[in-house]
């Protein structure tokens, strides 16, 4: 994958110098951000190793696209002109602020029409990624950290992903961000024998960066991040789980133009395989393969190898017409022995439910003990599936509409109440037929409220 994708088409009727309204500027504006968010951070932020102030310095720039851009047109080149009066900020700062040293000296584009090479944005995004995965930084904010810095998701996004409030998560982002300033990290990507200490957290982030918008058709931020885990596999060739990771965003990639029709959500087991990218999914299977290869002999596999293999029985579907379920179920026992995780656990339950039967996959569902698990959106959704299969439909629209009501994407949001719908016809069926009161509770009502 090329950077190309990375650069978003320009639309030929915003001429620079041509008047827009204020909603056209701020969409566009809002684009970019999607698009090069964290790019610009860590360009910025290489300069000064201060991640705070690249942020404001960009939060400036953007407020002053805001008011320009309706004026005097978007440029043809908006990252550029963003970096340049970011840059520019920076430079006024340092001049009012003695403190603050800035290590490379930045750049005067007043045409705003020059970026730094490809090669260089990259490799500046590589030395913000490698930083936040530093050694003092504690463990559990390095993914958080990259996932805002470099991938420019928002604490509020970050804090749900973590099942943590937002508040408490924007202040352990700052509170690092403060610290790799004072502590002086440099912003360097580290010696090759370095790679095995930080890399897991690098990898953590890019693949979370790609959970957060997969369902959308642009798709600028896990395009993104699937580009990232390919540049870290060219980075670290023989590192097993770069490998798996790269492996396991393309089985999921491959599925893009299937999960969603008309703009409803379509689960894996219901899509069209004619619709996967056959080359795609080719190509994963001979990533993870190599992955096999790299990894010492009697050593387990690691989570990203897991998790595409779980995906490249998916994918077996486009030749063998079927899923199975049963081979799911083992791998995600071992997944979950090795690697514990809420989302690890709620997909074990369904294909359990799969194999097994709607009552061995609640006892599964019953299993699960997490922190936040009432506010974990699958859990809820897969139970009520498991409900429905057994007639259950007042307590399965129940937990229906709890997963609706933490519902983050309209395609899930339209599949769930399309659930919700069928089981209302159904107990309208079962009405006119004069079906049975049945007793919830202390309390008696039909099968659906």
């Amino acid at each position: 994958m090329s950077c190309s994708i990375l650069r978003q088409g320009r639309d030929p009727h915003l001429r620079h110098g041509q008047r827009v309204s204020k909603n056209e500027a701020q969409a566009r504006a809002e684009h970019v951000a999607r698009a090069a968010y964290g790019k610009l951070v860590a360009m910025l932020a290489s300069r000064s190793g201060d991640i705070i102030a690249a942020e404001d310095s960009l939060a400036d720039a953007f407020v002053a696209a805001l008011k320009t851009w309706p004026e005097r047109g978007i440029p043809d080149k908006p990252e550029a002109w963003l970096l340049t009066v970011a840059k520019n900020r920076r430079t006024d700062q340092a001049r009012r602020d003695a403190r603050l040293v800035i290590t490379d000296k930045a750049t005067d584009m007043a045409d705003a029409q020059q970026i730094e090479p490809e090669e260089a944005q990259l490799d500046e995004r590589l030395k913000l990624l490698f930083v936040c995965a530093h050694p003092t930084i504690d463990e559990g904010i390095r993914t958080p950290l990259m996932l805002q810095t470099v991938l420019g998701l928002k604490a509020e996004q970050i804090a749900k992903a973590f099942l943590v409030s937002p508040t408490a998560m924007a202040q352990r982002l700052v509170r690092t961000k403060k610290k790799i300033k004072s502590a002086g990290i440099p912003f360097v990507v580290p010696e090759p024998e370095a790679y095995p200490e930080r890399m897991g957290a690098v990898l953590e982030a890019v693949y979370g960066a790609y959970s957060v918008d997969w369902l959308e058709s642009d798709g600028d931020l896990s395009h993104e991040a699937y580009f990232l885990a390919n540049i870290l596999v060219e980075l670290a060739p023989d590192n097993p789980e770069a490998l798996g990771l790269t492996a396991l965003i393309g089985f999921i990639e491959a599925r893009r133009d299937a999960r969603v029709e008309d703009d409803l959500l379509v689960p894996v087991p219901e899509q069209n395989v004619d619709l996967w990218d056959s080359k795609l999914i080719e190509h994963s299977v001979s990533i993870l393969t190599q992955a096999s290869l790299r990894r010492a002999p009697q050593s387990m596999p690691g989570r990203f190898q897991l998790e595409a293999a779980t995906q490249s029985i998916h994918a077996a579907r486009s030749v063998t017409g079927q899923t199975d379920w049963r081979a799911l179920s083992q791998l995600y026992q071992g997944l979950l022995q090795s690697y514990p995780s809420i989302g690890g656990a709620v997909s074990r339950a369904v294909v359990v439910t799969e194999d097994a039967g709607p009552t061995e996959g609640l006892k599964m569902l019953d299993l699960i003990e997490y922190d936040g698990l009432e506010d974990y959106q699958p859990f809820h959704a897969v139970r009520a599936n498991c409900l429905a299969a057994f007639g259950r439909t007042a307590d399965a629209a129940e937990a229906y509409a709890k997963a609706i009501s933490l519902c983050t994407d309209r395609p899930s949001q339209k599949w769930l109440e399309k659930k919700i719908e069928g089981l209302r016809k159904k107990c309208r069926e079962v009405s006119i037929g004069g079906g049975p009161v049945r007793r919830v509770g202390r309390r008696e009502r039909k099968s659906f409220p």
